[in-house]
């Protein structure tokens, strides 16, 4: 399968729990922080879920 990587580019301060916690099960803590998945369905849905906060690139 093809991967991902995913980059916290702005601040989960103030956004809801679920985004929180969208975050957090992407492997992802802070601003700058990166973090290779693979492409999965569910991996896709969360990073949509929270595209205003990460940036990604294939890798």
């Amino acid at each position: 399968m093809a991967k991902i990587r995913v980059k916290q580019v702005k601040s989960s301060i103030k956004r809801p729990k679920n985004q929180k916690l969208t975050l957090e099960a992407l492997g992802l803590r802070g601003i700058g922080q990166e973090v290779e998945h693979e492409t999965t369905p569910s991996i896709l849905g969360m990073i949509n879920k929270v595209q205003h906060l990460v940036s990604t690139e294939e890798a």
